[in-house]
């Protein structure tokens, strides 16, 4: 498909919409410190205005063929701190096992091995689990957020967006084992 003109006053609205969604981590982390057993929907729509934020921004680079070294970057990293910051908060009020705090244990080690690898030719690109397991763990958790604690629904969908997000870091462990230089 031919990219679409695109004014230069618009060419850098995904880059601005990861921006937001950066500056929305903080909001999101007051919110549900505040919140009541970490049920609340101002919470929640902070969260989900940064899920969508991700599938537009993204959607929008693509599109208008408009992507940078800046939101290759930026871009997953806004996901990973929004998320992991939801993970834990979550985890801290009871509302998610221990179990959870894999999530943040797993995108340190790939926040910390991504340079390490770049560095050695390993060309990162998010794979289907990847997105699906992010699409999945962004409903969860807000969802999470406004049902009930003895709610399991949302722990089912968390469960399994968790096991899309390990098959994901395996594959992104085979492909680095393959790919990287020694």
């Amino acid at each position: 498909m031919a990219a679409r003109a695109v004014p230069a006053s618009l060419q850098q609205l995904p880059n601005a919409l990861t921006l937001l969604r950066l500056a929305l981590i903080p909001v999101f982390v007051a919110l549900l410190l505040v919140a009541d057993e970490a049920y609340s929907w101002p919470a929640a729509s902070v969260f989900a205005v940064a899920g969508v934020t991700d599938q537009v921004d993204g959607f929008l680079a693509r599109r208008w063929q408009v992507e940078s070294a800046f939101g290759r970057i930026a871009d997953p990293l806004a996901d990973r701190l929004m998320i992991d910051a939801g993970v834990i908060l979550l985890w801290h009020a009871g509302r998610l096992p221990w179990l959870a705090l894999a999530i943040p244990a797993r995108d340190v080690v790939l926040m910390a091995g991504y340079p390490l690898l770049a560095g050695r030719g390993y060309d990162f690109e998010v794979n289907l689990a990847g997105k699906a397991a992010t699409w999945l763990l962004y409903a969860s958790l807000g969802f999470t957020m406004v049902t009930a604690q003895s709610t399991a629904w949302p722990r089912w969908l968390f469960w399994i967006g968790f096991a899309l997000a390990a098959l994901a870091a395996a594959q992104y462990a085979l492909k680095a084992r393959r790919e990287v230089k020694t």
